[in-house]
């Protein structure tokens, strides 16, 4: 009824090499802030797919000092149509952002993803702890959810995300924090 379904990997800790993993199995972007926001740090990576089909759905989670205070959580995913890893960890229901995100208005944010300017919706419908957008990149769906919803502020800054398949060694000093509980539940 709703064609493939790719599997949803074992999390994996964060380590620079953990994630040269996913990088190189995944056939979409593994988006990271980068410059990571000062005091910020990797928390883990997860992906949807299989050996023979590779990565076709990527979610990078990182931490730092909240906007407002406090601790704050991000989890950037991008994910062909249908797959569903962004909707799972928004909290929503269906594959995809449906009629949750309205495009007929302005975008609420804009990230520059890879160089290009992109804008990115705010998502209704998703539980009160978090705050959820999405919008297209690369012909992808690009997702950024953020814990809680107040350090959603973080996405009025314009966001630099650099898509990791075609980072360079400046990886291998990417600051490791603990993994985060986001990705396992």
């Amino acid at each position: 009824m709703h064609g493939s379904v790719h599997p949803l990997q074992p999390v994996i800790p964060p380590s620079v090499e953990a994630l040269g993993v996913v990088v190189h199995r995944s056939h979409v972007p593994v988006w990271m802030p980068w410059p990571l926001p000062v005091g910020w740090l990797f928390t883990g990576v997860a992906y949807a797919g299989d050996d023979r089909s590779g990565g076709r759905a990527t979610a990078v989670a990182c931490s730092g000092p909240g906007p407002l205070g406090g601790i704050g959580e991000l989890l950037l995913i991008a994910e062909e149509l249908g797959v569903g890893l962004g909707a799972r960890y928004a909290g929503i229901d269906g594959p995809d952002p449906g009629p949750g995100m309205a495009i007929d208005k302005p975008p609420q944010a804009k990230v520059l993803a890879a160089g290009r300017p992109t804008p990115l919706w705010h998502v209704s419908g998703a539980p009160h702890d978090r705050a959820v957008f999405a919008g297209e990149a690369r012909g992808l769906w690009l997702w950024a959810i953020v814990w809680p919803e107040q350090s959603g502020l973080l996405m009025y800054d314009e966001l630099v995300l650099t898509d990791l398949r075609d980072a360079g060694a400046e990886v291998e000093l990417l600051p490791c924090g603990a993994l985060t509980p986001r990705l396992l539940s």
